[in-house]
């Protein structure tokens, strides 16, 4: 922790030698809030300084730079903090590393109860139970990922030829520091299905970028997600725990302004099938190791959320 502390530090001084060219050096500030069809809501406040870097006399390196942001995060049930790096060596690539440090509470709604944070542990029997108060642990992650972007309209320029690909992968570790080994746990009222340990997710995004805006509508785009517990769990296999898990979007994005715009997300995703626990009809609360993958057919596809994602940029 403490060589993290110090490389922030540098990168900070740097940042401020750099601050004195301002042709090399920008910073923006940003407001990020999510709602969604769920009961959730999420308020970041992002700071993001960028400068030119290793920049070549191309059109593939002339915008060559490193993006540092800092994020803060706010939910009703978790509070967190975000630090990102990104370094864009060629036009359609990027480097990312960062790491997040966050923490949380329990809220009751009604006969729902939302684990921001906590153990979710086996009882003698068969079922599981939560175990945690409010700031009692801290969730830490690091991660490092690649992206790889194309637009159309590099190749073949003209204003209505901007059909964008994105393609990020990144493999991450997380932790919860009051989990010991083996011990599963929940953040921000997940299926409270973690481990400490490794983790590979990725997305495909393709899209098209509107040349006039019609209706403020500035892309139509679809997402596909993919996460992957990497855990060296014994029969993980007999619970799906090996199984990719999909979130599947259509995105549509609204720019009002050159500083506002909106995101309307409908949201899709993968679910496993059991031969002794069904999550939409069963009142169990059954332990999730417990539960009996249906081999013959492991996977459903069922509608998830939908989503807005408000943007301020200042």
């Amino acid at each position: 922790m403490k060589k993290i502390v110090l490389l922030i530090t540098i990168l900070f001084l740097a940042l401020g030698l750099f601050a004195e060219d301002t042709e090399s050096f920008t910073s923006s500030s940003g407001l990020l809030l999510q709602a969604s069809s769920l009961p959730e809501a999420k308020l970041g406040f992002t700071q993001s300084f960028k400068f030119l870097f290793m920049q070549g006399d191309n059109p593939l390196t002339d915008g060559n730079n490193i993006r540092l942001d800092l994020t803060a995060e706010v939910s009703p049930v978790s509070l967190n903090g975000l630090f990102n790096a990104v370094w864009t060596p060629i036009a359609f690539f990027e480097l990312s590393a960062g790491i997040r440090l966050g923490t949380g509470w329990t809220l009751k709604l009604g006969d729902n109860t939302n684990n921001g944070i906590g153990l979710n542990l086996p009882t003698a029997g068969t079922e599981a139970q939560y175990s945690g108060s409010a700031f009692d642990a801290l969730l830490w992650k690091i991660h490092l990922g690649g992206t790889i972007q194309f637009d159309l309209a590099a190749i073949f320029p003209g204003d209505w030829n901007h059909i964008v690909f994105q393609s990020y992968h990144e493999l991450n570790y997380h932790g919860n520091t009051r989990a010991q080994t083996g011990q599963a746990w929940y953040f921000e009222n997940d299926d409270g299905e973690n481990l400490n340990g490794f983790n590979y997710y990725s997305n495909y995004i393709i899209g098209y970028q509107m040349p006039k805006k019609p209706l403020f509508i500035n892309m139509v785009a679809f997402m596909a997600e993919a996460n992957l517990h990497l855990y060296n769990t014994p029969n993980r296999h007999l619970w799906g725990d090996d199984l990719f898990r999909w979130h599947f979007s259509g995105i549509l994005s609204f720019e009002f302004t050159d500083n506002f715009g909106v995101a309307l997300v409908t949201q899709l995703r993968t679910r496993r099938n059991f031969t002794n626990f069904d999550e939409r009809t069963s009142n169990s609360n059954m332990y999730y190791k417990y539960r009996e993958l249906d081999t013959s057919n492991p996977l459903r596809l069922e509608f998830y959320r939908i989503a807005a994602l408000v943007t301020y940029q200042f």
